[in-house]
């Protein structure tokens, strides 16, 4: 598909390096991590789709919140090193890997969380625009999509986080739950339709949250 980077340009990455952004070693990718996480508005999930899971660091963590994730990723060589980590964790079994990209059809088999985690700045914005348009509507009210990305600019890529981000959030029927920005990330939080009460502790009853 043309308005992307290529699927040689990520074999060429994972050829030069086995963990090429060091996802599996920085204090940075922890943190990022951990708050991307903590931010997702339900304890837990049923299906998770998580494209461009490289070397599978936050897909071995979304094993833990979801009763099945789908993982995928263009690079053999990436999904071959998310597969033997999730052996290592023994989370192998709640996860499904594919030779896949984010503008093929994405699965719809119960799936209540979509993770966009260094991904959409890859696409072209119009590009990113189109599969946006046409995948968000075929999920179900409810879904929550997280979308996070490094902000910086990177020469290769066609857009920088912040922009993708804007792109996902111009998404038609996305309700905006929740953001986290510092100088290095930013993080969007959305869900799929209305949205009874953006409130976490309203919707788990909280004692004195506000109704």
């Amino acid at each position: 598909m043309t308005g992307r980077l290529s699927d040689d340009y990520f074999d060429e990455i994972y050829a030069a390096a086995a963990d090429p952004w060091s996802l599996g070693e920085r204090w940075y990718e922890q943190r990022k991590y951990a708050i991307t996480l903590a931010m997702l508005p339900s304890p837990r999930y049923e299906h998770a789709f998580e494209p461009g899971c490289s070397v599978g660091v936050l897909t071995d963590a979304l094993a833990a919140r979801c009763a099945k994730v789908t993982a995928t990723d263009v690079a053999a060589a990436a999904l071959d090193a998310t597969r033997a980590r999730l052996e290592r964790s023994g989370a192998a079994g709640r996860v499904d890997l594919l030779r896949s990209s984010l503008d093929e059809r994405w699965p719809l088999d119960g799936t209540d969380l979509v993770v966009l985690s260094e991904v959409a700045y890859y696409f072209e914005a119009s590009a990113l625009r189109d599969v946006l348009t046409r995948e968000c509507p075929r999920l179900d009210s409810g879904t929550t999509i997280v979308a996070a990305h490094w902000r910086y600019a990177v020469a290769d890529y066609p857009m920088s986080g912040d922009e993708a981000n804007e792109v996902i959030a111009a998404t038609p029927g996305l309700h905006h739950l929740a953001r986290y920005r510092d100088d290095d990330v930013v993080i969007d939080v959305f869900t799929v339709g209305a949205s009874a009460s953006a409130s976490v502790a309203v919707r788990t009853d909280v004692p004195g949250a506000a109704g």
